[in-house]
């Protein structure tokens, strides 16, 4: 079956880097010193980068593959308010003020992102073509209606209900049991919007140092030494931007994310026509299953992207895709003979709370910890840590002093994901 459904053309290279192949940057010779450190060069680092190289502060960005390789290249592209967990459960754990200014912060990111991508005339295929979140079954539909009901003041999201009867208006299924449109969620295209982004930090006046590891840092005075492959440079600031690819260099942060992977198949272009039947709208499609689908049409409305977590351990890409793509045809029958152009993984990391952190730890920065809900969130709060870094009033964040949890013997491999994986497939299956 796999070799069917394979095009002559299959890569497992992401989709995204067909027309955004990876940068080749001049390779810089490593400062002895310099003010700022960033170790990541996906969406936190280079908002970070951004915020302190405007500031005044000699900058130097860290990466130990080429810029942007991770999960800032190989995600799908959909951008929504950012946060899992709902008013009521926040405020369980934090109280109601707090739980308002988390979620806010979510209604934040899409604005602040939206803004940011016109100011800076970043090409990248924005739009807000609106999400429609499905619900998998009845039960599913009637928590969404409650949700909607029950949305707090200051945190609308103009979101409406579609029944099952009128679905086929928004997604050419009967897969589902209605759903809910969320129209301000936005897509673009993750690779042209990093190219965009790394060409600003470039110049501001960044030093970009690809395929040169951070490997261990360490106080030193009022500052820090990084050690690299290269060499060691002396730094006033660190701030470490590695969410789903978090080492052992820095064990306090590897014990408090879980790297998950998510995959994603692009389909062989498909009929024009084929394509306005399943995708009326354009939207940006999630649903409700714990273990989630997302997906969406290309920019250019050629193919279908899909995406979801696959498996109760990690696989290559070569074995995921047969799994998607069974999930895609239970979706869309007519795809049932529709081949697999390219087939990738990235690396997202969740948190024991499932919210993302920001914050200082041992005098280094960090913000990670996105849920899968990075592109928005990651550039909005590397942009808030740039500013701590320069003792800006505008860095706080309803993340802060937040504690970041982890778990005891946890040290940042994630072995309990195959039985919990599992437990969440079964209560897919059941019917609430």
């Amino acid at each position: 079956m796999s070799q069917q459904l394979f095009s002559k053309e299959f890569r497992t290279d992401p989709y995204w880097w067909e027309d955004v192949p990876r940068p080749d940057l001049d390779t810089p010779a490593l400062p002895v010193k310099t003010d700022v450190v960033v170790i990541g060069s996906g969406y936190t680092g280079l908002s970070a980068a951004l915020q302190t190289a405007r500031g005044g502060r000699n900058t130097v960005v860290l990466d130990a593959e080429t810029a942007g390789w991770g999960c800032s290249t190989r995600n799908g592209g959909q951008i929504s308010t950012s946060i899992k967990p709902g008013f009521d459960e926040l405020s369980a754990r934090h109280g109601a003020e707090r739980a308002f200014r988390i979620l806010k912060e979510g209604h934040d990111a899409l604005a602040w992102l939206t803004g940011f991508i016109a100011e800076e005339k970043i090409d990248c295929d924005f739009n807000i073509p609106g999400r429609f979140h499905a619900a998998h079954n009845p039960a599913q539909f009637s928590q969404l209606t409650e949700q909607i009901r029950r949305e707090p003041k200051g945190l609308e999201t103009d979101a409406y209900l579609v029944d099952r009867a009128e679905q086929r208006a928004e997604l050419g299924t009967d897969a589902y049991f209605g759903g809910a449109v969320f129209p301000r969620h936005a897509a673009l295209h993750p690779a042209r919007f990093h190219g965009g982004l790394l060409n600003r930090v470039l110049e501001a006046g960044c030093t970009v140092v690809t395929q040169c590891p951070a490997t261990d840092f360490h106080r030193d005075g009022a500052g820090f030494q990084v050690q690299t492959p290269r060499g060691r440079i002396r730094t006033r600031d660190v701030i470490v931007a590695t969410n789903g690819y978090t080492e052992n260099f820095t064990p306090w942060l590897r014990r408090r994310v879980i790297p998950i992977g998510s995959y994603i198949i692009a389909t062989e272009p498909l009929d024009p026509d084929l394509m306005a039947r399943l995708m009326p709208k354009n939207r940006i499609v999630s649903d409700t299953r714990r273990v989630v689908y997302y997906y969406r049409a290309s920019p250019d409305r050629r193919r279908i992207l899909f995406g979801g977590r696959v498996s109760h351990d990690e696989t290559d890409p070569r074995r995921s895709a047969p799994k998607l793509h069974a999930d895609l045809v239970k979706i869309f029958p007519e795809l049932e003979r529709t081949r697999v152009t390219h087939s990738w993984v990235g690396f997202v990391a969740y948190t024991f709370d499932t919210l993302a952190h920001i914050g200082e730890h041992d005098g280094a920065f960090y913000a990670m910890g996105y849920c899968g809900s990075g592109v928005s969130m990651a550039s909005y709060l590397g942009m808030r840590v740039g500013q701590k870094v320069l003792g800006l009033a505008e860095g706080l964040s309803g993340f802060d002093d937040i504690v970041f949890q982890t778990r005891p013997l946890y040290s940042g491999n994630p072995w309990f994901l195959a039985p919990l994986v599992g437990y969440y497939r079964w209560l897919d299956r059941l019917n609430h």
